[in-house]
């Protein structure tokens, strides 16, 4: 079972990782597509990443925007290393914008 990361780990490993927050409980971010069809290839890019990994993102669509939060269920609804790898994992999936 993932053991839970402390607020001063956690919020290290963010600096890593562009606009994502720690609220709470949760690490999350906003990410802004060009349409909804960019919004929904981007979110089936994650479930394929999510998948591979075994763990799934709690997510909110609505048009071009994609809130994504993570937590690990099996930690107490705790974030841990594996919230973080696939935060990692959906910056590398997610378009760049310019």
């Amino acid at each position: 079972m993932p053991e839970p990361l402390n607020k001063d780990q956690i919020e290290s490993a963010l600096k890593n990782l562009p606009d994502w927050s720690l609220e709470g409980d949760v690490i999350q971010k906003t990410f802004t597509l060009g349409d909804f069809k960019e919004a929904f290839a981007f979110m089936t890019a994650v479930a394929f990443e999510a998948e591979a990994m075994g763990h799934h993102p709690s997510w909110h669509n609505v048009y071009k925007t994609v809130r994504i939060s993570l937590n690990t269920h099996d930690a107490g609804d705790k974030v841990t290393q594996l919230d973080l790898d696939l935060a990692a994992a959906i910056e590398r999936v997610a378009p760049t914008t310019e």
